[in-house]
């Protein structure tokens, strides 16, 4: 308070006519047609170009408030007779446009023409009829016309809807006036189609063609079931369109963004795709992305069989799957691998050379989807741009990036001599020229790169030790949380100009009310006690449980299954099915056959669980009554510190009160009563 207090004494007087000058200011900055409210115009002015003199931006709002404040913000009785006047002038501007007398009326449709023309006769014939009922009748007796009844009515339409068209030209020719707002559109670019909704459009005339009658729900109808029965090369085509006026349309956003930062909208406001998953898999199969292989050579034979099992149920596949594999030899087991691990090597190459012939936009997106960490650009880099773009995303919590490959190496150094000498091709090209050479390139001159992107590893993995050893991120102030929440908005008034912008901010934070900064108050709060947190946890870490020490209190009965995938998975491992598997397919194994489980058997599995957990509450209650207090204690604060010690990966961890600080000395002389394995 004394600092604000400090600041206002410095302040210069203001004389009457520099307050006429900011007035003049703040209209001048005011947009055009300023329809929005005081509020939400005072907020998006740019006080920046506002100040003059030797008054800052700063000092003409604060001035500016002071002086709203003395000033009435309702309408009166007299300015709502202009806005009357203007009424009364003009009844039928905006939406109340087809009320004009002058306005055409619209023909009706032909289905239209035969329902008013038949309902006073059917009324009659069926007095005891609701509307909707004879509605329903008419509609079905119209379907049933023969097209030689209907051309009657679709011939009295068209000439209608001649006459209409020719009336409406003659209205907007009289009236301009009043359509002046109807026609005027919004200027934010118009957003991209999908594939299909490109299709349908073009269709959709077509079919208006050969139909002029059919009503939108017979278009949609007919049309609906067409475009999942259209050849891959047909969509494909659609698929190109939308992915065309996609680029287009991300262009004219980010133009329009910067040209209109009154409008506080963002990267953000830009529709991300227009494609489905299934339509993006067939554009990237279509540019040659390769099919990922087996994971294993149990999956590679599992897959060559089922190709031939087109007539066994879903269900028994798998089954007689497993049962032919246990027939091999280990010799026939090991050529299955071997096969499946030269197909992974051929993937690997495959997909490398895949990344290179696609834009940098293309190869985030399609690693970002993969999650593939050595496939980065010939295996586990990413160019200078890609760093860039992404550092602003990085956190202190991720995983630094793995080092760039030996062919990225020597692709970054080929680059600028190759772009000078062939200045015709596109980079795209470029890129191909370069895995070219690079495969060409014999061993010995390999070695050099080689030895380039082991140093780099290694460079990597001593920052990564490194990394593992420093504090955790300071905490946050509540102004410097809030202003990164609102810094894209700022950015984007400013056109990026970012010391305005935080200029800005902090102006903006200092103005605010204090119920304002509660939340961000309440956020610093919280990211203080994460930092302390963490900080405690690295200097004395809390009590872990280690594997392969698990308590055992004597007599305790064994914990069951607590759902039927785990009463499933359990039966699966113990009838030894699946030994043949390491543990983490064996896993992905029982999984894929919990999937594919009819649910009539999922059900039992889940009776079956749900009674072991009751037997099982039954035997725990029977064995607590049997413990001493003391010991029925210890039980409850070991359960206690276990849940803690296994929490999730990256959640945030529980607190721990003194009093269970204290008691742990207690729990480990108590435990000495039980028995360890």
């Amino acid at each position: 308070m004394n600092g604000e207090m400090d600041s206002s004494a410095k302040e210069p007087v203001w004389v009457q006519d520099d307050l006429l000058k900011l007035l003049d200011a703040i209209k001048v900055n005011l947009p055009e047609k300023d329809l929005t409210k005081y509020k939400t115009s005072e907020s998006h002015l740019d006080w920046e170009k506002v100040a003059f003199n030797s008054y800052s931006g700063e000092m003409c709002k604060q001035k500016w408030k002071e002086v709203s404040r003395e000033i009435r913000k309702f309408r009166t009785l007299t300015e709502l007779i202009v806005d009357a006047q203007d009424y009364v002038k003009n009844p039928y501007k905006g939406k109340k446009l087809k009320k004009h007398p002058d306005f055409p009326k619209k023909p009706l449709t032909p289905y239209f023409r035969f329902f008013m023309e038949k309902r006073a006769k059917y009324a009659k014939l069926h007095p005891e009829m609701s509307n909707l009922d004879l509605t329903k009748i008419l509609s079905k007796k119209y379907k049933e016309l023969p097209d030689r009844k209907k051309e009657k009515y679709v011939k009295d339409f068209l000439r209608e809807k001649e006459t209409f068209m020719l009336s409406m030209m003659k209205f907007k020719q009289d009236h301009p006036d009043l359509l002046e707002n109807v026609n005027k559109k919004s200027n934010v670019p118009e957003k991209p189609k999908t594939p299909q909704q490109l299709w349908y459009c073009h269709e959709k005339k077509a079919f208006l063609k050969a139909r002029p009658d059919a009503t939108t729900k017979d278009i949609k109808d007919s049309l609906g079931k067409q475009w999942p029965q259209l050849s891959d090369k047909k969509r494909l085509k659609w698929i190109t369109k939308s992915l065309e006026q996609q680029k287009l349309y991300e262009e004219k956003m980010r133009e329009f963004i910067q040209q209109h930062p009154e409008m506080n909208m963002t990267e953000g406001n830009i529709v991300k795709s227009t494609l489905t998953k299934a339509e993006r898999q067939l554009k990237d199969k279509f540019d040659g992305r390769p099919d990922k292989p087996p994971s294993n050579g149990y999956s590679m034979f599992c897959a060559e069989l089922m190709s031939s099992m087109k007539d066994v149920p879903s269900t028994e596949r798998m089954v007689m799957c497993s049962q032919r594999w246990k027939l091999l030899t280990q010799s026939e087991k090991e050529a299955y691998q071997k096969r499946c691990e030269q197909k992974k090597k051929e993937y690997e190459v495959e997909m490398n050379r895949y990344l290179l012939s696609i834009s940098e936009e293309e190869q985030h997106r399609i690693l970002s989807e993969q999650k593939m960490g050595s496939f980065k650009k010939g295996g586990g880099g990413s160019s200078p741009a890609s760093k860039k773009k992404n550092s602003k995303a990085k956190s202190s919590t991720e995983k630094p990036k793995p080092p760039v490959s030996a062919m990225f190496i020597f692709s970054e150094e080929k680059r600028p001599k190759l772009q000078q000498e062939r200045s015709d091709l596109s980079d795209m090209e470029l890129t191909r020229l370069l895995a070219r050479m690079w495969n060409e390139l014999s061993d010995k001159k390999k070695e050099k790169y080689k030895n380039l992107e082991m140093t780099l590893k290694a460079e990597s993995e001593k920052q990564s030790k490194d990394d593992k050893g420093k504090l955790p991120e300071t905490p946050k102030t509540a102004q410097e949380i809030w202003q990164q929440s609102v810094i894209g908005d700022y950015l984007a008034r400013f056109k990026n100009d970012r010391g305005k912008a935080q200029k800005a901010m902090e102006a903006t934070w200092n103005t605010m009310e204090k119920k304002e900064k509660i939340m961000w108050i309440k956020k610093a709060a919280e990211d203080q006690k994460r930092y302390e947190r963490e900080l405690s946890e690295m200097r004395s870490p809390a009590p872990v449980i280690i594997p392969g020490k698990k308590m055992k209190f004597d007599g305790e009965p064994k914990k069951p299954p607590s759902n039927g995938y785990q009463k499933f998975s359990q039966e699966m491992l113990s009838n030894g099915e699946l030994n043949h598997l390491p543990m983490k397919e064996r896993m992905g194994e029982i999984g894929g056959r919990w999937q594919r489980l009819p649910q009539k058997e999922k059900d039992r599995y889940k009776r079956l669980a749900e009674e072991k957990q009751r037997q099982y509450k039954v035997l725990l209650e029977k064995w607590l009554a049997s413990l001493s207090s003391q010991e029925k204690a210890t039980y409850k604060e070991y359960n206690s510190l276990k849940r803690r010690s296994t929490s999730k990966p990256g959640a945030t961890a529980a607190k721990v009160k003194p009093k269970a600080k204290q008691s742990v000395s207690l729990i480990i002389h108590s435990l000495k009563s039980f028995s360890v394995y």
